[in-house]
Protein backbone atom coordinates (compact mmCIF):
# COMPACT_ATOMS: atom_id res chain seq x y z
CA UNK A 1 0.00 0.00 0.00
CA UNK A 2 1.36 3.41 -0.88
CA UNK A 3 0.79 6.52 1.21
CA UNK A 4 1.58 10.13 0.35
CA UNK A 5 2.49 12.85 2.84
CA UNK A 6 0.01 15.67 2.35
CA UNK A 7 1.29 17.97 5.10
CA UNK A 8 2.67 18.15 8.61
CA UNK A 9 0.77 19.37 11.66
CA UNK A 10 2.83 19.42 14.83
CA UNK A 11 4.12 15.92 15.60
CA UNK A 12 1.95 14.35 12.90
CA UNK A 13 2.10 13.86 9.15
CA UNK A 14 -1.28 13.93 7.47
CA UNK A 15 -1.04 11.17 4.88
CA UNK A 16 -3.29 10.20 2.02
CA UNK A 17 -4.19 6.53 1.65
CA UNK A 18 -4.93 4.81 -1.67
CA UNK A 19 -8.68 5.34 -1.16
CA UNK A 20 -7.97 9.09 -0.81
CA UNK A 21 -8.81 9.20 2.91
CA UNK A 22 -6.50 11.19 5.14
CA UNK A 23 -5.06 9.84 8.38
CA UNK A 24 -2.65 11.13 11.01
CA UNK A 25 0.69 9.32 11.28
CA UNK A 26 3.12 10.24 14.05
CA UNK A 27 6.38 11.61 12.66
CA UNK A 28 8.41 9.03 14.58
CA UNK A 29 7.31 6.44 12.01
CA UNK A 30 8.85 8.42 9.15
CA UNK A 31 12.47 9.22 8.30
CA UNK A 32 13.62 12.65 9.49
CA UNK A 33 14.12 13.64 5.86
CA UNK A 34 10.43 13.01 4.98
CA UNK A 35 8.70 15.95 3.33
CA UNK A 36 5.35 16.87 1.81
CA UNK A 37 4.64 14.95 -1.37
CA UNK A 38 6.88 12.00 -0.49
CA UNK A 39 5.42 8.60 -1.36
CA UNK A 40 6.00 5.61 0.93
CA UNK A 41 5.27 1.95 0.34
CA UNK A 42 3.97 -0.01 3.33
CA UNK A 43 4.11 -3.77 3.04
CA UNK A 44 3.85 -6.88 5.19
CA UNK A 45 7.11 -8.79 5.34
CA UNK A 46 5.62 -12.30 5.43
CA UNK A 47 8.83 -14.24 6.11
CA UNK A 48 9.92 -11.84 8.87
CA UNK A 49 6.45 -11.95 10.43
CA UNK A 50 6.46 -15.75 10.46
CA UNK A 51 9.95 -15.87 11.98
CA UNK A 52 8.96 -13.41 14.71
CA UNK A 53 5.80 -15.38 15.57
CA UNK A 54 7.82 -18.59 15.82
CA UNK A 55 10.41 -16.91 18.06
CA UNK A 56 7.73 -15.52 20.38
CA UNK A 57 5.98 -18.89 20.52
CA UNK A 58 9.26 -20.58 21.46
CA UNK A 59 9.92 -18.05 24.22
CA UNK A 60 6.40 -18.43 25.59
CA UNK A 61 6.74 -22.22 25.63
CA UNK A 62 10.03 -21.90 27.56
CA UNK A 63 8.38 -19.64 30.15
CA UNK A 64 5.32 -21.85 30.64
CA UNK A 65 7.20 -25.18 30.73
CA UNK A 66 8.56 -24.60 34.25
Amino acid sequence: MQIVIDRFEGDYAIVELPDRTMVDLHRRFLPESAKEGDVFDIQVLVADSKERKEEISKLMNEVWED
